[in-house]
């Protein structure tokens, strides 16, 4: 019984549902029975996770949440019990080529979701899905906080913290009377099977593995709070559940990033790639004004303290397995053209059990002592 059924026949309307992210969540919370409506814009990757997936839910929209009116009549028809909002314009480098896409999609966008959220007596919660870029870098060596200074230095960053305090507005002045729960949830660099988004360290990989090419990497010294996407799920639906339970504590801004050992250089992601897919090979770049197009940080990793101690949520995977289960995905679709995804769930949720992790259902003795 995870996260106690509370998702089963649950109505559930998830925004950017067919991206990587959302297209994950979207096959979870199926297996967790919940009725869902899909919005999402047409500009699918190809192939498209979503589509190899091909879930039943219960009502698949187009459109974009810009569209204030449509976005409306679209929530406000389903009537869902809780929102997952996780549509966004999530490049970096798209963010310099076109700022006013990413602050209208990712700012205005959110408002426009949660103004559908107030104007839909049904919904109880919304779930608001950032970033670990929304905090101000300062390139410390150690974990960001949730009570850290938002900032962002390129576009996009900027409007993921901005999208974090629209949320936090909207919570104070409008959801708290309709006694609406509203939580925002902030992860690190997510990776998993099925990913063919652009400018993205795992899909260029890969990419170029199959065609026999070499992937240039721009700053292999980087370091980044990688998990694997399956990860920060958990926590998202952990604070949906508190969010339905009607428990105000968890209205909040919560981080779900890996153990500090997870957090590791692009470098030691590569390497780790190419120990499981020997076709993998990389060029670093040296950085230089001539070679970086746009700013980017050289250390980011967050501070999970709160999540680990308040919802009990741990990683279940480290670095090791986290990887070796992605590219076992990517390898398993380019040589049998099927996915692992369903599998990958069932062993996630498998090695989270035989680790006492077992999202709210009560533990048993040997659960415990297991953990």
């Amino acid at each position: 019984m995870l996260f106690q059924n509370i998702y089963d026949k649950s109505r559930v309307f998830i925004t950017g549902h067919t991206g990587f992210k959302g297209s994950w969540l979207t096959a979870w919370l199926s297996r967790l029975g919940a009725e869902i409506c899909g919005f999402s814009d047409q500009r699918y990757t190809e192939p498209c996770h979503y589509a190899l997936l091909n879930p039943n839910i219960r009502r698949d929209e187009c459109g974009d949440i810009r569209d204030s009116d449509w976005l409306v009549d679209v929530v406000g028809n389903f009537a869902p019990d809780i929102v997952f909002h996780l549509a966004a314009q999530p490049l970096v480098r798209r963010s310099y080529h076109d700022p006013l896409e990413t602050f209208s999609t990712n700012v205005l966008g959110t408002a426009n979701v949660l103004q559908a959220c107030c104007q839909t007596p049904s919904v109880k919660a919304v779930v608001v899905v950032t970033t670990d870029k929304v905090y101000e870098n300062r390139e410390w060596h150690w974990g960001y906080r949730e009570n850290d200074p938002l900032g962002g230095h390129d576009p996009y960053a900027a409007s993921k913290a901005c999208t974090e305090i629209v949320a936090a507005s909207f919570r104070c002045s409008f959801l708290e009377e309709k006694n609406v729960l509203l939580a925002t949830c902030r992860a690190g660099n997510v990776i998993g099977g099925g990913d063919w988004g652009g400018d993205r360290l795992i899909p260029d990989l890969v990419r170029a593995a199959i065609k026999g090419k070499i992937t240039p990497i721009r700053m292999p010294q980087a370091v980044r709070p990688w998990q694997h996407v399956l990860e920060p799920l958990a926590g998202y639906l952990l604070v949906g559940q508190k969010l339905l339970e009607a428990d105000k504590t968890f209205a909040d801004a919560w981080n779900f990033g890996p153990d500090m050992e997870s957090s590791v250089s692009v470098e030691e992601i590569t390497r780790l790639a190419f120990k499981h897919w020997k076709q993998i090979r990389v060029e670093s770049l040296v950085k230089s004004a001539g070679k970086m197009s746009c700013h980017e940080t050289a250390y980011l990793t967050l501070d999970s303290s709160k999540a680990r101690q308040l919802l009990h949520w741990k990683p279940v995977w480290n670095i090791e397995e986290t990887v070796a289960q992605t590219i076992r995905w990517y390898e398993c679709y380019y040589r049998t053209g099927k996915i692992l995804t369903h599998k990958q769930l069932d062993l996630f949720i498998e090695n989270a059990a035989k680790l006492g992790i077992v999202w709210n259902e009560p533990q048993t003795e040997e659960l415990k002592k297991a953990g």
